[in-house]
Order: structure tokens, then C-alpha cells, then sequence
């Protein structure tokens, strides 16, 4: 019997938008790991409110929940426990061929895993 290990491997996705600018722009390349949890302040994919979302992940001391654009023009948006699911968290960033490295696990306010 054979397992599949493809759920562990690392995945690129394009930015199409302007939402996570100035961090992000427009046609850069995010690798995601695949994962099920991650930091408070990490980059994730999420899949909540029927669609999919690249954002900050921000979950305050009080366990409330909320995804984050870098571009204020867009708005916040809340999270409900059980109606999201974090597909991977960001770990690098290709723009134009200059590569930034992300550390998805470690917080970066203190606040814990979810």
C-alpha cells in the first residue's frame, strides 16, 4: 500500500490582486507549506465564508479571530471558530527573483498557536 505524501509537499501560488501590497504585489509567487494551524501575524491561505483567501492570520488574546490585508483599502475580515479552515501558511516570497523567507510558526505578538 502506497501513501500519498503530497500533503506535506511545499506549493506555489501567484498574488492577483492588490490586497496584500506593499508585502505582496501584484504577480509575485507565495510557496506555501501545507498546514493546519499557524502563528497569529503568519501569512496563510484560508478557505472561510465560501471562498478562498490570502491573508494575515491575527488572532487576539480574548481567541477572536480575524484575516488581515497589508492594503488598507480592504477590510478586515472576522473569523468564526469552525467555519474556517487554514490550508497552508506562507513561507517564502519570489518577486522579480529577489526571494524573502517567512517563519510561519513562531508568533510574532505573543499570542499563542491556534
Amino acid at each position: 500500500m502506497t501513501q500519498d505524501c503530497s500533503y506535506n509537499e511545499l506549493y506555489p501560488l501567484q498574488v492577483l490582486d492588490d490586497s496584500m501590497e506593499p508585502e505582496f504585489p501584484r504577480g509575485c509567487v507565495i510557496v506555501l507549506e501545507p498546514s493546519r494551524v499557524c502563528a497569529s501575524g503568519a501569512y496563510v491561505v484560508i478557505k472561510a465564508h465560501n471562498d478562498r483567501w490570502f491573508r494575515r492570520f491575527e488572532k487576539d488574546a480574548d481567541g477572536s479571530a480575524r484575516l488581515v490585508a497589508e492594503n488598507d483599502a480592504y477590510p478586515d475580515l472576522p473569523l468564526t471558530e469552525g467555519e474556517y479552515e487554514i490550508e497552508g501558511v506562507v513561507v517564502q516570497r519570489n518577486v522579480k527573483r529577489r526571494i524573502k523567507h517567512y517563519k510561519p510558526y513562531e508568533p510574532n505578538n505573543g499570542v499563542a498557536l491556534q
